[in-house]
């Protein structure tokens, strides 16, 4: 029982991990990432839809991205959404292909960008230590209902409390190093 809590709680902490970096990734850091816009949503006829399905995004040198929608008609619908996007990004259309030119971030914006990052991986550690509540809430269930003794739940908690320190820790690892990413001129 006990060993189940602690298996759920470790997966749940890996996927707040996960999730974490993949919202870092969207943080701008002056090299051109097709994760920068994978997250817009186009209308693709009606529905809204990640303009990944309907375009190719590709890296055409370390400042400049390249989207090439797959139909025709969606090259104008591709460019107002990521003019829409209010990412500071000014998409020029060549034909079928949209460039995006990305432009040199100053000190300011850096420091900004690494505020940002700051707030994601305070938003990750808050979610490792709510799976770590959950987890001793659980514990003390099955002391309540008497299926483990006290000190199996203090041992359990103990445990948590490592697996939390070892996920926090990774969570300042990702924020020090997209922190040195952003402040790399």
């Amino acid at each position: 029982m006990i060993d189940e809590i602690l298996k759920d709680a470790e997966q749940r902490m890996q996927k707040s991990i996960e999730s974490m970096r993949t919202d870092m990734a969207k943080i701008r850091t002056g090299r051109a990432s097709p994760a920068l816009i994978d997250h817009l949503m186009v209308d693709y006829y009606g529905s809204p839809t990640p303009i990944n399905q309907v375009a190719n995004i590709t890296v055409q040198d370390a400042r400049t991205l390249g989207v090439q929608p797959w139909e025709k008609p969606m090259v104008p619908v591709v460019e107002k959404a990521i003019m829409e996007a209010n990412l500071g990004l000014n998409p020029m259309t060549a034909g079928e292909l949209i460039r995006i030119p990305l432009p040199p971030l100053t000190e300011e914006r850096r420091k900004e960008m690494v505020k940002v990052a700051a707030g994601e991986g305070e938003n990750g550690k808050i979610a490792i230590r709510n799976i770590r509540r959950d987890a001793n809430s659980d514990f003390k269930s099955l002391l309540k209902d008497k299926e483990i003794s006290e000190d199996e739940e203090k041992r359990a908690e103990d445990l948590v409390q490592k697996l939390t320190d070892k996920y926090v820790a990774e969570v300042d690892v990702v924020v020090k190093d997209k922190e040195a990413e952003i402040l790399t001129v």
